[in-house]
């Protein structure tokens, strides 16, 4: 290893050029707390990706931490397949006792592989199977994954191009707004089903995010959910949700549609699941909907004891109360409101819900340089949507309400001197 701080030399030489967010962020990162991390060279920084909500609890929690120290010291099961052990008893009781019961939700918890996609993966499977069968309608903007069944479900041209091959039995549908304010686009999609001659074939299911995370944060509205919903129920198609990022109370609740009077027939979870960072994804299936075979869809890592205890400790630190949730609307509010100053200030617009907002720029080279220069200032930060426009915020949840408004500060400066370069090209345009 390197002893020169700012020598990326054994990265370039060995790693693949798939990399991404090191381009960004080209520092070596070697310790973090909470919503900071630490460079090698000393230096801090205020994370506003969270690992791209997978830390909504922060880095290190210290609860989880030290259960999670106690347990490898222990001699605890690290790697048990979907054999029964201590660590996923105790994570399904605090699951089914903090989440399912007091929401008056009845599902099967599905362990599958490490990753978002791959609940995904095990939901369309499943729709599939149940249904006989292929076609899912999934939507623009929308992200599921990288493997091929959640790649031909995601939107993104850049991302599909990756796939080198044809990505069937999805349908594309325009998400909420898509074709603007005055086009409902759940009536579109239930007129094309009830019309024989529409085109799309019978669903398996109909794949939707609340809100895309890397789609641009569209935030879909309760009515259109509910309309999609119903359309789903009236064709026999499973309802399916992801919830990848922006559920584990990125919008303020543990599930981000709680009070949207949904009843989804599969949801999957991945991302900050597991508390603190580490590989855990599920996919919730109503009960009448669990028919697989044993062993029909599997995994070698599809049981991460070290993910069962973290996952206990946050659900148990976190969500037993309702104090959490409501400390998480609050910044949220204030989120909204530090972020639709700067917008408005620019003629710029918001997007997203909760913690987990963005400005839309119009413009991916003002949305870049905007985040490059945060990062120059101390804040990690990135961009999301199609033309990479909008500028995302994701901080932790538990962030400090002084760090956090010092990051928000950074984004306004940020701000401030990019549009000062790009005013005249933005007002020749």
């Amino acid at each position: 290893m390197t002893t020169d701080i700012n020598d990326h030399t054994t990265f370039e030489r060995v790693e693949s050029q798939v990399r991404s967010y090191s381009r960004s962020f080209p520092t070596t990162f070697d310790k973090a707390r909470g919503a900071t991390i630490y460079g090698r060279d000393g230096r801090e920084y205020t994370d506003f990706l969270a690992g791209c909500s997978s830390l909504n609890y922060g880095h290190n929690d210290p609860d989880m931490q030290a259960a999670l120290v106690e347990y490898i010291t222990s001699d605890g099961i690290t790697h048990g397949l979907d054999m029964y052990t201590d660590a996923k008893e105790q994570f399904l009781a605090a699951y089914e006792d903090i989440i399912l019961k007091p929401r008056g939700m009845d599902y099967k918890l599905m362990f599958t592989g490490p990753t978002g996609a791959n609940a995904v993966e095990a939901a369309l499977k499943l729709a599939r199977k149940v249904t006989g069968r292929t076609n899912v309608i999934a939507f623009t903007n929308g992200f599921h994954g990288m493997t091929l069944g959640a790649l031909a479900a995601t939107g993104n041209a850049g991302k599909r191009e990756g796939g080198g091959m044809p990505l069937n039995g999805v349908h594309r549908a325009p998400f909420e707004g898509y074709h603007g304010p005055d086009i409902d686009t759940a009536d579109l999609l239930a007129q094309m089903l009830d019309d024989p001659s529409g085109g799309i074939d019978a669903p398996a299911a109909i794949l939707v995010e609340p809100v895309q995370g890397e789609g641009g944060l569209n935030a879909a509205s309760k009515e259109w959910l509910q309309k999609i919903e119903k359309i789903a129920k009236k064709h026999g198609a499973f309802f399916i949700l992801d919830d990848i990022q922006a559920g584990c109370g990125r919008t303020g609740t543990f599930f981000s549609f709680e009070e949207y009077g949904l009843d989804p027939d599969i949801i999957t979870q991945a991302k900050s699941l597991s508390g603190m960072g580490l590989p855990f994804a599920l996919t919730l299936i109503k009960p009448e909907h669990d028919v697989w075979k044993p062993a029909e869809h599997n995994g070698t890592f599809r049981g991460n004891n070290h993910a069962f205890v973290t996952a206990r400790v946050a659900l148990e630190k976190f969500w037993r109360t309702d104090e959490f949730a409501k400390s998480v609307t609050e910044k949220g509010d204030h989120l909204e409101q530090r972020l639709s100053a700067i917008a408005s200030r620019y003629s710029m617009t918001l997007r997203g819900r909760g913690m987990m907002r963005g400005i839309n720029t119009g413009d991916g080279e003002i949305a870049g340089a905007v985040c490059a220069t945060c990062f120059e200032n101390g804040l990690i930060i990135e961009t999301s949507g199609g033309q990479d426009e909008v500028v995302k915020v994701l901080c932790p949840l538990t962030i400090g309400m002084g760090q956090f408004d010092k990051g928000l500060d950074i984004i306004a400066d940020a701000f401030e001197a990019v549009m000062a370069k790009h005013a005249p090209r933005v007002a020749a345009e």
